[in-house]
């Protein structure tokens, strides 16, 4: 069977006072508690890291293990694919343990960013894109490339990404981890003004995600262990689909990648997305979210506007989606997110979600991406028990 997570810690996100250091031994004490383990437990660990030149920490793999001396000599590695690094170390560990070589694994997702300006921050992000063609452009700019191919193609949707933005803004504010807890309000998010300036047309601030400080930890045992805990949550199918790094050799409103990482995670599972209960993705950017709706099989291609309309996406819809409040309100810090995506999920479907909670949510999907749509990474999870 597959593994499952039997504990879990998250930081509040935001601009945090203490160290990419003091973060990780915090969270990684906090797991190894809620999975009642000793950290003598631990098999392995892996950190889910971008970093770009962030912070100076360059080998921050061992810093896992000043958490406890008991996870000394263990085998502790550092993994990183852009913003996705936390669900691609999720992966190795959940790789570690099907092929025998743990039972329990311990991974950490950790960002310390603010401490950072903004030039410097988008500088540190841009390496994530292509050097040879996209070398000199933020994200801000590249993904508003693909809202530029969206709205002409499809025609302005600048009032659905709005939309997208009003409704994590809410979520977020129920959120007592996330970085921005405020409503601002569909109004605020679809007029450009002082305080919601355009960033890089089309995209206005409201249509940016957060630059923030914080880190989350899981631990992953084999099913044997999982067995006796009555809040396991289950991995039912995990799927990795990694696309080409150049923009100008794909089709950006097609979002191929993330596509196909979502048809290959709901194949494994014997799913379709109508059985899902909620979903956590990747709304870095606004349209970045209504490319995944289409991408998900929410909506046809070019359609993605109308699961806002029918109230699907929101938390009393069918599969409300970000109920976190997302990138966009909970925060980014990007080695963390992944590993804080299956964090909430987890929550949920523990029935620990608090004011986040969906009842009776038994089925939960996670969509974590790197880059521009490279790194795709699709975790359908349930409760085990």
């Amino acid at each position: 069977m597959n593994p499952s997570i039997i504990g879990w810690s998250h930081l509040p996100f935001g601009r945090r006072d203490d160290t990419l250091e003091e973060m990780i031994i915090e969270v990684s004490r906090s797991a190894i508690a809620d999975a009642d383990i000793s950290s003598n437990d631990v098999d392995a660990t892996w950190l889910g890291h971008f970093n770009s030149g962030l912070v100076p920490d360059g080998f921050p793999a061992s810093l896992v293990i000043q958490a406890d001396e008991g996870l000394r000599w263990k085998p502790a590695t550092r993994v990183e694919n852009a913003c996705a690094s936390g669900s691609a170390a999720i992966y190795s560990a959940i790789n570690a343990i099907k092929s025998g070589e743990a039972e329990i694994a311990l991974v950490v997702g950790a960002e310390k960013m603010t401490n950072n300006s903004t030039n410097d921050v988008a500088a540190a992000l841009g390496g994530a894109s292509y050097q040879k063609e996209e070398a000199g452009l933020s994200f801000p700019q590249i993904f508003a490339q693909f809202a530029q191919a969206y709205f002409d193609e499809y025609g302005d949707h600048s009032s659905t990404l709005a939309a997208i933005a009003a409704k994590n803004h809410a979520n977020g504010a129920k959120n007592p981890l996330a970085h921005m807890r405020k409503d601002v309000g569909f109004d605020f998010c679809n007029t450009v003004s002082e305080k919601n300036p355009m960033v890089a047309e089309p995209l206005r601030v409201t249509d940016c995600s957060l630059i923030s400080d914080g880190a989350a930890a899981i631990v992953i045992a084999s099913d044997d262990v999982a067995k006796s805990y009555d809040r396991a949550i289950r991995f039912r199918s995990t799927a990795h689909v990694q696309d080409i790094l150049p923009m100008s050799r794909r089709k950006l409103t097609d979002f191929e990648g993330p596509a196909r990482s979502f048809a290959s995670a709901f194949d494994q599972a014997g799913i379709s997305v109508n059985d899902l209960d909620f979903a956590e993705i990747h709304d870095c950017f606004t349209i970045a979210e209504l490319l995944v709706y289409e991408a998900m099989g929410l909506a046809p291609k070019g359609e993605g506007a109308s699961v806002l309309d029918q109230g699907i996406v929101y938390p009393d819809g069918s599969l409300p989606i970000n109920l976190s409040g997302g990138l966009k309100a909970k925060g980014h810090p990007v080695g963390a997110t992944g590993v804080s995506m299956h964090v909430m999920s987890a929550m949920q479907l523990a029935g620990e979600a608090g004011d986040l909670q969906k009842a009776d949510a038994d089925l939960g999907c996670v969509f974590n991406m790197g880059g521009s749509g490279v790194a795709n990474y699709c975790s359908v999870l349930e409760r085990r028990n």
